[in-house]
């Protein structure tokens, strides 16, 4: 998985908030995206993330 270095430092590329590891997908505490993981490797793309109905 993601090294907990790697994820100290990533931010959303949407809000700038910190994310989360959890179920396989990278999770903004901010703007609730949800940014995929691809053979371990995180895609921070806006238009890859996943938005739920009550992200902004």
């Amino acid at each position: 998985m993601i090294d907990k270095d790697l994820l100290d430092i990533l931010a959303c590329p949407a809000c700038k908030g910190d994310v989360e590891l959890k179920e396989k997908k990278l999770v903004c505490i901010e703007c609730g995206r949800r940014y995929p993981l691809r053979d371990d490797i995180p895609v921070m793309l806006i238009d890859e993330a996943e938005v739920s109905e009550d992200t902004p």
